[in-house]
Order: structure tokens, then C-alpha cells, then sequence
């Protein structure tokens, strides 16, 4: 192989690289791997998750019989029980239109339970129970887009 050939191969790489690359930005995905003729290329980007957190004037204002629950719900990324979303795309509460939702506040789940569906990039993905218990709060509505890393629903 000549310099110049070993120069076209890098030029081919950093154009899939651009690709990729474009690709997560017009997807919205976090990260793309592909492996082609024994070449592996994973491109990836850091996503910023931003909480927005009530103002103390807020939490003052709460009447004064208000249970400690309700200030967890404030931040439902933080609590201990909390399911969150593996990737980007769009979450489904039942497996078709017009079903029964898989999970309801009080609804008694087992480890390995479908919760959710999530597609994306026309793929649906079933998003399992990682623990078993008691839901006690959904944190989606049905055909709402969620975004990796966001709270789906709390089991404890």
C-alpha cells in the first residue's frame, strides 16, 4: 500500500466520521457504531441533562400538611426507584392502540415486566422492569417523545 493509498483510506474514514456524525445530529441519537469490512467506527456525543428545580419561594408555599413525598416528585430524576429512559425516541404506554396500558400508578410489577415501548429509528423496544414493586408514579404521557436519561415512571 502506498502513502497514497494509506491517505485515501484516512480521507474515506473521516468522511464516514462526517456522516455519522450528521446523522446523530439529524436523529437526535446519542451515539452510532458501525463496523464495515473489519473497520469499527463509533462516534458518539455527551447529551447536557438539565433539571429544572423549583424555587425555594415555591417550596415555602406548600400548605403545611403537605406530605415529604410530594417534595421528591419535585425532581423525580433523583429518587431512588426511578426508571429511566435508555435511549432517545418515542415512549408508548400500551403495546398497540387502544390496549390497556402496561403499568398504572399502584400497578405490582416483577422484574423483567414490560413498562414501556420505545421506538426509535422504526424499532420498538420493550423497556423491562428493572426491579420488581409498586409503581407509584407514571412520568410520561402515551406517544410523548423522551429523551435518553429521562424519568419514565417510580417503582418502589
Amino acid at each position: 500500500m502506498t502513502a497514497k493509498d494509506k491517505g485515501d483510506t484516512a480521507g474515506d474514514e473521516q468522511r464516514v466520521i462526517r456522516q455519522l456524525a450528521e446523522l446523530l445530529n439529524e436523529t437526535g441519537l446519542s451515539e452510532i457504531e458501525i463496523e464495515k469490512s473489519g473497520l469499527k467506527i463509533r462516534v458518539a456525543r455527551t447529551l447536557n441533562v438539565q433539571s429544572v428545580v423549583a424555587a425555594p419561594a415555591a417550596v415555602a408555599a406548600a400548605p403545611a400538611g403537605a406530605a415529604p413525598a410530594k417534595a421528591a416528585s419535585a425532581d423525580p430524576a433523583k429518587h431512588p426507584g426511578v426508571v429511566k429512559s435508555p435511549m432517545v425516541g418515542t415512549a408508548y404506554r400500551s403495546p398497540e392502540p387502544g390496549a390497556p396500558s402496561f403499568v398504572e400508578v399502584g400497578s405490582q410489577v416483577t422484574q423483567g415486566d414490560t413498562l414501556f415501548i420505545i421506538e426509535a429509528m422504526k424499532t420498538m423496544n420493550q423497556i423491562p422492569a428493572p426491579h420488581s414493586g409498586k409503581v407509584t408514579a407514571v412520568l410520561i404521557e402515551n406517544g410523548q417523545p423522551v429523551e435518553f436519561g429521562e424519568p419514565l415512571v417510580i417503582i418502589e
